[in-house]
């Protein structure tokens, strides 16, 4: 199985490059986050006409995340649980079942957090607690799971084009990345860092300053996986292609291969 994380930054402005990565690559499921719409205004169409089921949560203008599946999507959650008062569109969770298994996946986009000395960074470092509470209770389940998304989080320095020019970015504070920590600690798998220790890959760069020509880039997209699911990966890769088309997110697809 093949499941893909795409931070796609609007996909009114972009779902041709959308649907021309999911013909080329085929993801069996694919998290997308900042769909930028409201869930009916959705291109759903477009995609069942490749094939796929369609799970969304969407938000005028903003956030919005789907799960877009070659199989059904079953047991649907909208909403990282642990505060009903937040109504921001940042997660989504299904699973997907085939005749050799079934596998738990959810699409996340976690706050961004700069600036650093407004509200949104507690939102950003409360909003990873919850994911972290919620974590504990998917564990409970001792089944395969994805947690895939853009965490808007660097995990080390190997994952940052130059550490200092972001050492007081929400992204990359040591509160934040502390956070990222206790969520791996609990038992999962970065399934890109499993399969590759190269440093310096990345799968976001700046559309300002050239930052992709420069390769300025950092990585903040990630698959993580459960226990069982770690069991079954085969191999985690960027396409970092994709950035190069007309149109581009800022984000390219992560993704991996699980052996059901």
């Amino acid at each position: 199985m093949k499941i893909a994380t795409f931070n796609v930054n609007s996909i009114k402005a972009r779902v041709e490059t959308v649907l021309t990565w999911f013909k080329q690559a085929t993801p069996d499921v694919a998290c997308l986050q900042e769909i930028k719409c409201e869930t009916n205004a959705f291109p759903a169409l477009e995609f069942e006409a490749l094939g796929y089921h369609c799970a969304i949560l969407g938000q005028k203008s903003y956030n919005g995340v789907a799960l877009i599946s070659k199989h059904k999507i079953e047991d649907v959650q909208n909403g990282l649980p642990g505060d009903n008062a937040d109504d921001q569109a940042r997660y989504i969770e299904g699973v997907v079942s085939t005749k050799k298994g079934a596998v738990r996946v959810a699409s996340i986009y976690a706050p961004n957090g700069n600036p650093v000395d407004s509200d949104k960074y507690p939102y950003k470092l409360k909003w990873m607690d919850r994911l972290i509470a919620h974590t504990k209770k998917l564990l409970t389940y001792e089944e395969m799971f994805v947690l895939g998304g853009d965490y808007n989080i660097i995990p080390t320095v190997d994952d940052v084009y130059d550490a200092k020019a972001w050492e007081n970015d929400a992204l990359f504070k040591l509160d934040t990345r502390r956070k990222l920590r206790e969520l791996v600690n609990l038992g999962l798998t970065d399934a890109f860092r499993a399969c590759n220790a190269t440093p310096h890959l990345y799968s976001f760069w700046d559309y300002q300053a050239g930052a992709w020509q420069k390769n300025n880039g950092i990585r903040i997209d990630h698959l993580l996986l459960s226990p069982q699911a770690a069991d079954r990966l085969k191999t985690c890769k960027i396409d970092k292609h994709v950035r190069a088309w007309e149109k581009p997110s800022d984000h390219v697809p992560v993704w991996c291969e699980l052996k059901l």
